[in-house]
């Protein structure tokens, strides 16, 4: 049974991220405001998450403009090599975790760019959406782990660019 479901939440995050950036961000918000109310709370109160970690780099993200912070997040799904996306690599997956469902609620409290009104997400992201609901509360956790674990770049085995400083 764990099989499947490790079979079942992997073969949705490749679904996932096979989306567009644009359709994966907008998903993620879908995602929060469908079913915040039983995904978000295992975010905060993971036991591995480093939550002044997050808040840091939160914070980053929230001094920049709306259009930068939306350009932040293209970069961290597209694994452009910025200073934000290794900070964010650098973090635990769980971490990672928090640090998204903090910028949902930013997005909610005004803070983060908001979704645009009148975007539609995709068939496909509608079904994948679909799907999810399906799974059973620790597979959904997983599943969003595994989604958000390879964003960003590890700045261990990043190519340096001098040109950025990085």
């Amino acid at each position: 049974m764990t099989f499947t479901t490790s079979n079942t939440t992997s073969d949705l995050a490749q679904k996932f991220r096979a989306l567009s950036t644009d359709q994966q961000l907008a998903l993620f918000w879908v995602i929060y405001t469908q079913m915040g109310e039983s995904i978000t709370p295992a975010a905060p109160g993971a036991s591995t998450a480093s939550p002044a970690i997050a808040d840091g780099l939160f914070d980053q993200v929230a001094e920049l403009s709306f259009e930068e912070q939306l350009e932040v997040q293209r970069d961290l799904v597209n694994n452009k090599n910025t200073l934000i996306s290794r900070e964010y690599g650098a973090m635990s997956d769980t971490t990672k975790l928090l640090f998204w469902y903090q910028l949902a609620q930013g997005m909610a409290g005004g803070q983060i760019v908001p979704y645009p009104d009148g975007y539609q997400i995709s068939p496909e992201a509608e079904q994948l959406l679909n799907d999810i609901k399906q799974l059973e509360f620790n597979s959904q956790i997983t599943l969003f782990r595994d989604v958000v674990a390879p964003m960003g770049v590890d700045p261990t085995g990043a190519v340096q660019n001098s040109t950025l400083g990085l």
